[in-house]
C-alpha cells in the first residue's frame, strides 16, 4: 500500500478536465449520445470544450448557492453529463453523491433521507415521472440541470453567470459518494476521499502499462459508478482519446466501433457477454482492440476466448480485475489467446505488489482449500472512508486488525493466485462453487446469454437460463452439459429483461431466488 501513498496528493476532481486539457487540449471524447446539458456541443467534444462545460456548470451551481462541503445528490436521466456534473459539483467544493438513474423514486427518497437534507440536482423528466413529491422536503433545495419544474431552481436560467475559481478542498475529506449495487437490499452510500480515488488509479495504471497512450479507449460503465469517475480522470490525464457509450446494443456499438476503432475496451462483465456477437460481425468492430478489461465482477471464460479471438492485433490480452466499490481493484490477471481453460479459470489473479494485499481466513479451523474455501479479506489504500449514515455497518466489515471483509469465498494457491468461488450470501449447500458451474455451462452451451444458479424453495440449486433471441433451450444439449456437474434442479428459462438487475447489470440473485419461491 505504500506505493499508493507515495506522492499521493489526491485526485482533485474539480480540476481534472482543466489538467487533462492543458496536457492534451485537442484530444476528442466520442459520444454515442448528445449531452442533455449541452446538446449543441455535438458528439465529438474535445477535452478543452468539456473543461469549459464543467467550469460553466460549476459557476451555475455556485450561483444556485452550492457551497464547499455541501452534499449534492445527482439523479437525472441517463447520460454522460451525470459524470460531468459530478466534476462540476467538486469544482465548487461540494461533495457529489451519484445516484444511478435506474434507481426507483422510492429508493432515491430513502437515500436522500440518509443524506440529511442534501441539494438534489435532477431534471424535469425525473421530477415529472419518477420522483415522489416528498423529495422537496427531504432535500435542502432542488435544482434542475435540464428543464424547469415548479419549486425547483433551473440551471438553464443561470447560463452566463460569472465564472468562479475552483475551490480546493482537503483531499483527506469526503470527495465523492457513490452507492453499492444493492444486490442484498437498499444500496449503501460509500464515501471516498481525494486520496482514496487517486490510490485506486494506480493499480489501474499498472493494468494499462503495456497500452500506448494514443490508443482510443472505449468505456461502457454506469455513469453513476465510482469506476466511471476515476476511470475518466485516469484515461483523460493519460491522453487516451475516449469513446463513452450509453447504449450497449450490439448493432449500435458495431456501427460506432467500425467508424472509431477502439484499442482498449472497458465494460461491465454482462456488457462484454452481450458483445460476444460482435466477434462474428461483418464490420469487424473488435479487430483493433489490444486490451479488453472488465470492472470488478467475475467474467466468464467463454467471453474472454470469444473476444480475444475477434481481435486482429498481434498479441491482444484480457485484463481481469477483482475488487468492489468499497476497495477499488485488489487483484488482477491477464489472459491471452494461448490461455487454456480449466480449473484455474476461477483464478482472479494476484495482488498489486506494494499496493494491495489479500488473505483468506478459514471459517471452520480447517486449512483453506478449494473444497474448504475461506473468507477473502483485503487491504488497500483505495478503501472507502465509511458508509454514510451507516458507520456501524461499515465497522462490521473491518476486522480488529484492519482488514476489509469482501464477503466472498475462495482460496489461494501456493503461487499466490486468488481463486474466487462464491459470494457468502449466495453459497448453496452441496455446491462447491456456483460461479464455476455457471462458467462450465456457458462454455458447453453457446446459445446461453445468462445463467444464474440460485437456491430453490426446497434448497436445491436451480439454474435460471436465458438464451440468445429467447430460443427454446434444447433439453438434450442441457443434459449433456450437466452430466458431470453436481445435481441441479430442472432449468427455469426466462427472458433476460425479466431478471432483476442492478445499475451495473449484475443479476440480483437474492431477489431472483425470492421471485422463484413466490412463483
Amino acid at each position: 500500500m505504500f506505493l499508493q501513498r507515495i506522492g499521493n496528493k489526491g485526485i482533485r476532481l474539480g480540476t481534472v478536465f482543466d489538467r487533462a486539457a492543458a496536457r492534451h487540449p485537442a484530444n476528442p471524447v466520442y459520444l454515442d449520445h448528445d449531452l442533455d446539458i449541452a446538446p449543441g456541443l455535438g458528439r465529438r467534444p474535445t477535452l478543452t470544450e468539456l473543461a469549459d462545460l464543467v467550469d460553466d456548470f460549476a459557476s451555475r451551481l455556485w450561483a444556485a448557492h452550492v457551497r464547499p462541503g455541501q452534499r449534492v445528490a445527482v439523479f437525472k436521466t441517463d447520460n454522460f453529463d451525470i459524470s460531468l456534473l459530478a466534476y462540476a459539483v467538486a469544482r465548487v467544493g461540494g461533495v457529489p453523491v451519484l445516484l444511478s438513474p435506474k434507481l426507483d423514486g422510492g429508493t432515491v427518497a430513502r437515500l436522500l433521507e440518509r443524506l440529511d437534507r442534501p441539494v438534489l440536482l435532477t431534471d424535469a423528466a425525473k421530477l415529472d415521472g419518477e420522483l415522489p413529491e416528498e423529495v422537496f422536503t427531504l432535500a435542502d433545495r432542488v435544482l434542475t440541470a435540464v428543464g424547469d419544474f415548479p419549486g425547483a431552481v433551473g440551471l438553464e436560467g443561470l447560463a452566463g453567470v460569472p465564472r468562479v475559481a475552483p475551490v480546493t478542498m482537503p483531499q483527506d475529506g469526503p470527495a465523492l459518494v457513490t452507492h453499492t449495487s444493492g444486490t442484498t437490499g437498499l444500496p449503501k452510500l460509500a464515501v471516498q476521499t481525494g486520496l482514496t480515488i487517486q490510490a485506486r488509479c494506480r493499480p489501474q495504471s499498472a493494468v494499462l502499462a503495456a497500452v500506448g497512450r494514443h490508443e482510443p479507449l472505449a468505456l461502457h460503465v454506469s455513469f453513476a459508478h465510482s469506476r466511471m469517475i476515476s476511470g475518466v480522470a485516469l484515461f483523460a490525464l493519460r491522453g487516451h482519446p475516449l469513446i463513452v457509450l450509453r447504449d450497449d446494443d450490439p448493432e449500435s456499438v458495431a456501427e460506432l466501433f467500425a467508424r472509431i476503432p477502439p484499442g482498449v475496451i472497458e465494460a461491465h462483465p454482462n456488457t462484454l457477454l452481450a458483445w460476444e456477437v460482435l466477434a462474428d460481425h461483418p464490420a469487424r468492430p473488435l479487430a483493433r482492440v489490444t486490451c479488453f478489461s472488465n470492472t470488478f465482477d467475475a467474467i466468464h471464460p467463454r467471453t474472454v476466448r470469444t473476444l480475444l479471438a475477434a481481435s486482429r492485433r498481434r498479441a491482444p490480452y484480457f485484463a481481469q480485475t477483482y475488487g468492489q466499490s468499497e476497495t477499488g481493484a485488489i487483484a488482477a490477471r491477464t489472459y491471452t489467446r494461448r490461455h487454456r481453460t480449466g480449473e484455474e479459470d476461477r483464478c482472479v489473479g494476484t495482488t498489486f505488489p506494494g499496493m494491495t494485499r489479500v488473505r483468506v481466513v478459514s471459517r471452520d479451523g480447517r486449512p483453506v482449500s478449494r473444497t474448504s474455501p475461506g473468507r477473502i479479506e483485503v487491504r488497500s489504500g483505495g478503501r472507502i472512508l465509511t458508509y454514510l449514515g451507516e458507520e456501524e455497518r461499515y465497522g462490521e466489515q473491518v476486522t480488529p486488525d484492519g482488514w476489509w471483509r469482501m464477503g466472498d469465498l475462495g482460496y489461494r494457491t501456493k503461487f499466490g493466485c486468488l481463486h474466487l468461488l462464491d459470494r457468502e450470501v449466495d453459497e448453496i449447500p452441496g455446491i462447491n462453487s456456483t460461479l464455476e458451474i455457471e462458467d462450465r455451462l456457458f462454455s458447453s452451451i453457446p446459445s446461453l446469454v445468462e445463467v444464474i444458479i440460485v437456491p430453490g424453495p426446497d434448497g436445491r440449486a436451480v439454474p435460471v437460463v436465458c438464451t440468445r433471441d429467447d430460443a427454446p433451450l434444447d433439453p438434450l444439449v442441457w443434459q449433456r452439459a450437466v452430466a458431470d456437474l453436481p445435481m441441479l434442479a430442472r432449468p427455469v428459462q426466462r427472458r433476460l429483461d425479466e431478471l432483476p438487475h442492478t445499475a451495473t447489470t449484475k443479476v440480483k440473485r437474492l431477489e431472483l431466488a425470492r421471485q422463484l419461491a413466490e412463483s
